[in-house]
Formats: structure tokens, C-alpha cells, sequence
């Protein structure tokens, strides 16, 4: 009797990295996102009617002609009509600058359904990419792999939106080799954040998309001063496992060399940790709140798209 030699293949590592064929695939759910932009967020021309003023294809108001308005704009027949001069406003239309800050550092490591945050918080970037592409808005991206910072400048074209999803791919799965938890702790989103705060040119909207669980006080100047200057939206991406106790057993947990045991049979234990979460998602709620931002949170193992609601 003779046994034949088969070759087992090593399954894929789905859900703990990212590949640019799902960062594309996340095209498909741009239907089903709740888009509600209202404000005008750049300087160049564009499809979303502004909340400047400036001469456009569409009038907006007939008004008093002032100091500073251009002739060529009077509205003769009203001046006739009214005996005094009138001046056409007319509505521009511009596009939007839109900024994805993505944090995949090792502290983003962590799922214990479906797919790590820093898989969900890739793909939600993609999510945006495709939206602001769709809406032609410029698109870029400032990725945080724990170690350094690289920015892609927002560009309205599918050919930058690659090169961003090759990037995002190739740090997802790089972060992953590494896991070096001691290079990472020692660097923040502050240093990220400020570089972005002195790229950005006028009003644009950005989303922070990370876990929020080691953010310190420097991030949080770091976002206020984003805030005053654009359209800020925090997303926090979280595992179920943060929200809800696991199932009764008994558990280790360890982190640098400490190791925790503990069990999770009480009642009283469970009710515990599930108010700790909901403490720390609304000291972040007060904190955008207070910083006049957007929050949205963003649960791993539920699909991103019915979570995504622009306000």
C-alpha cells in the first residue's frame, strides 16, 4: 500500500494583515454609506457647492453693491429697478481635502474576532480613500507604524490611491513581524499629529483613526489643535473582548514578563469591566465633545461600512 505525499499549503493569514486586493474591495460599500458632508474644506475647484463666496456658475443672492465687490458683477437691471447699485453673488463650488491619520502600530495588534484593529482601521482608511475619490475630493493618507511617520499628500486620482493601499499593506504586514512593543511604547500619535498640523493648508477634514488606549496628554493638544483648524473626527476602533468580559473560565494575561490571573465567573466581575469601558469611550466622548470634534466608534467584528456615518 502506497500513501501519496501531499503538500499542505499554510493557510493565510487573514485578518491579521492586510492586502491591497481587500483595501480595493472596500470600493464595493461606498453605496451603502450615509454621506452627510456639508462644509467645504479647500481652495480648488471642485463638485461640493461652498460656503464662500466667489464667482461661480450658480447665483446665490442679488444684494447692496459694497466696498471691494467686483464691477463686473453688478446687476444692472436691479440697479435700474432699485435706483441704487446691486451686485450678483454667486455660489462656488470647490472640493474637499480630507486626511486619513491611520494608526497601525503594534498596540493596534490586538482582535480577538474576525480581525485585528489594525486590519479594520486599514480598511476603513480604504473605505475613505474610495469615498473621497467617488465625491472627487483629494485624498491623503499620514500612516503611524509605531516607528515613523510617512505622509502621502491628499491627490485626487486612483494612481496615488494605490500607492497609499501598497504602503498600507506592506507596514501592515511588516508591523506584524516586528511586534516590538518596547521600540513603540516610546513614540505617541503626538509627533504624527503635528506634522500634520503644519502640512495642512487651510480647512480639512481629518480622521484620527486609532484604539485610543495610550493616548496621552500631548496627543490631546495635539488634536485640539487640529480642531480649531479642521474638521476633526476621531475614530475609535475597539475588540469586542474590550467592551465584554470572555466567556467564564480562567484566564492569563501578561505583559513585559508581569503575568495577571483572573477569572471571569462573577457577575459582579463582568458588570465591573464592562463600566470600565464604557468610563474610558466616555472620557473620549467629553473630550471630543469639549474640542468641538466628531467621535465615532467602530467595533471590529460588525461590518465597518453600516458604522461609518459621516455627521
Amino acid at each position: 500500500m502506497f500513501l501519496k505525499r501531499t503538500e499542505i499549503k499554510p493557510k493565510k493569514t487573514q485578518g491579521l494583515s492586510v492586502g491591497v486586493d481587500e483595501l480595493i474591495a472596500q470600493r464595493k460599500f461606498l453605496p451603502y454609506i450615509k454621506q452627510r458632508h456639508n462644509n467645504i474644506t479647500s481652495y480648488q475647484a471642485g463638485d461640493i457647492r461652498s460656503a464662500f463666496k466667489g464667482r461661480g456658475m450658480e447665483l446665490e443672492e442679488v444684494r447692496s453693491y459694497g466696498y471691494g465687490d467686483d464691477v463686473r458683477d453688478i446687476d444692472w437691471r436691479v440697479t435700474a429697478r432699485k435706483g441704487d447699485t446691486y451686485t450678483k453673488v454667486f455660489s462656488e463650488e470647490k472640493d474637499r481635502e480630507v486626511y486619513a491619520v491611520l494608526d497601525i502600530s503594534p498596540y493596534m495588534l490586538f482582535g480577538t474576532k474576525k480581525e485585528l484593529k489594525s486590519v479594520s482601521a486599514a480598511k476603513l482608511t480604504a473605505l475613505l480613500g474610495w469615498q473621497s475619490l467617488a465625491n472627487k475630493d483629494r485624498f491623503g493618507v499620514v500612516l503611524f507604524d509605531g516607528y515613523e511617520t510617512r505622509m502621502f499628500k491628499p491627490q485626487n486620482n486612483q494612481k496615488n490611491l494605490m500607492a497609499i493601499f501598497n504602503a498600507i499593506s506592506e507596514a501592515s504586514s511588516s508591523v506584524l513581524q516586528q511586534r516590538n512593543l518596547a521600540a513603540a511604547e516610546k513614540k505617541d500619535l503626538s509627533d504624527t499629529l503635528k506634522l500634520l498640523q503644519y502640512c495642512t493648508k487651510g480647512k480639512a477634514m481629518i480622521f484620527v483613526i486609532s484604539d485610543y488606549n495610550n493616548i496621552s496628554d500631548i496627543t490631546k493638544k495635539a488634536l485640539v489643535a487640529l480642531s480649531r483648524r479642521s474638521q476633526l473626527y476621531c475614530v475609535n476602533v475597539y475588540d469586542v473582548i474590550e467592551e465584554d468580559a470572555p466567556a467564564n473560565g480562567q484566564y492569563i494575561a501578561e505583559y513585559k514578563g508581569e503575568k495577571v490571573s483572573f477569572e471571569t465567573f462573577s457577575a459582579g466581575f463582568k458588570e465591573i469591566y464592562h463600566k470600565h469601558f464604557l468610563q474610558k469611550r466616555k472620557d473620549m466622548e467629553d473630550f471630543c465633545r469639549r474640542i468641538k470634534c466628531h467621535y465615532l466608534s467602530i467595533r471590529t467584528d460588525r461590518p465597518l461600512y453600516k458604522q461609518l456615518k459621516i455627521l
